[in-house]
């Protein structure tokens, strides 16, 4: 038999045995990385305001995450179905849908300030309306096929809190109308 070979067929195996360890290694890795939480991930940017809804500063948190004992020993039967659960609030039903005072929503799960006041207009729709939330880091938009349509939901970026969803039906300037359950809304009268 030729030493060359089989030398060339011993380093074709060595390497192939290399390459296919170093492939389920990786696979291992990824599988790990999927089921570990990942520490930076769990940050997040929000943007902190005063009671008069003055902006302070953009701040990097740690995400507010709690188990479901947790979140209903907090929240009532209403605000856990809707912000853990991604339920609805019948229209006209809720606290704030017909305020007009002037000041702050804060997050009813972990007091991010969400919309103010200023932004809020009368929709007919029996929910409040906001034409833009207070700063944009402080909410998160995703899409949401619950229903047999597509639309847009609303969370708290810093405690993922279902809040409600917006349209493109609203006023100017932005033509938007972000639709917010009442129950996961906290009402700061301005400063």
């Amino acid at each position: 038999m030729n030493p060359l070979f089989t030398r060339r067929k011993l380093l074709t195996a060595a390497l192939s045995t290399f390459a296919l360890a170093s492939f389920g290694s990786g696979i291992s890795r990824r599988a790990n990385a999927a089921t570990e939480p990942n520490k930076t991930s769990t940050l997040v940017w929000i943007v902190t305001f005063s009671k008069s809804g003055k902006r302070i500063d953009r701040i990097h948190l740690p995400k507010v995450i709690r188990s479901e004992e947790e979140w209903r020993s907090q929240l009532d039967g209403d605000a856990f179905n809707v912000t853990r659960q991604a339920g609805t609030e019948r229209p006209y039903s809720g606290t704030y849908w017909n305020l007009h005072d002037s000041g702050i929503y804060l997050c009813i799960c972990c007091d991010t300030t969400l919309f103010d006041s200023v932004t809020k207009f009368e929709s007919g729709t029996g929910w409040p309306s906001f034409y833009q939330p207070i700063a944009h880091e402080n909410v998160t938009e995703t899409a949401d096929h619950s229903v047999g349509m597509t639309r847009t939901a609303v969370s708290c970026t810093r405690c993922d809190a279902h809040l409600g969803h917006v349209f493109e039906d609203g006023p100017q300037p932005t033509g938007l109308r972000y639709c917010i359950n009442s129950v996961a809304l906290r009402f700061i009268p301005r400063a």
